[in-house]
């Protein structure tokens, strides 16, 4: 049987744009749909789980980017920023709250359908790139599940992972005291803005890191990429 067709939302206040968006994405084989405002994309959310959000920031009834947090913080969903906002900062920031590709306006649809393409492979590969019989991990006073995708401090505290910030620590894990390059960190599912994998590193840093600024765990190799530099135990 052939998977079904990928579900994508597009949340769009630019009416002409949306739909335009939308009717390209069919062309290409998705089911999409439209939304013109954050509410109706919220109401449609708590009925259908769909693969990839593109969303707008200058949305006519919230802030896109509270969008664009809430579905980072559910169920691994991938996400395309839209926007006329085309400073670095904005940029950043979305990425920051877990966004996949942030493309400024204007832009071309068949762009847009190419990044889509690219972060749905990935949001379809997540899984398979965490090693089930691999789950569980520990290095200096943090433990790692994979099945729930936490970190787990030894004074309680707990960090919750996105499925790609998972995926990219057990990379390091497995080239622990070796350079990681950035290649390898996201393989076949690179994102077409580079940045994100600079931003993934300083959130895992924010969760793992006594001093972020200085980190001891992470190191930045410049002009080669990263080196997990802590001890990693696997425990069956």
């Amino acid at each position: 049987m052939s998977q079904p067709q990928p579900l994508v939302y597009v949340i769009e206040d630019e009416e002409d744009l949306g739909r335009m968006i939308t009717d390209t994405l069919v062309d290409f084989g998705y089911d999409a749909r439209f939304f013109s405002n954050g509410s109706q994309a919220s109401r449609a959310l708590q009925k259908d789980r769909p693969d990839l959000c593109i969303i707008d920031l200058g949305l006519p009834d919230m802030d896109g980017l509270t969008l664009v947090k809430q579905l980072c913080d559910c169920d691994e969903i991938g996400v395309i920023i839209i926007s006329g906002r085309d400073s670095l900062p904005d940029k950043v920031l979305g990425l920051e709250l877990g966004a996949d590709d942030y493309l400024s306006k204007p832009f071309e649809p068949r762009e847009l359908v190419a990044r889509a393409k690219s972060i749905l492979r990935r949001v379809r590969g997540r899984a398979a790139h965490l090693d089930p019989s691999q789950e569980l991990a520990s290095f200096g006073d943090w433990c790692f599940r994979a099945s729930n995708l936490t970190l787990n401090h030894c004074d309680g505290r707990v960090e919750n992972l996105s499925a790609t910030e998972a995926k990219m620590l057990t990379v390091l894990f497995r080239g622990s005291g070796h350079i990681v390059s950035r290649d390898q960190l996201l393989g076949d599912y690179l994102s077409p803005y580079d940045r994100s994998i600079d931003v993934r590193i300083s959130r895992l840093r924010k969760k793992i890191e006594a001093d972020p600024h200085n980190p001891a765990i992470i190191k930045t190799i410049y002009g080669a990429g990263y080196m997990f530099t802590a001890k990693v135990r696997w425990h069956t």
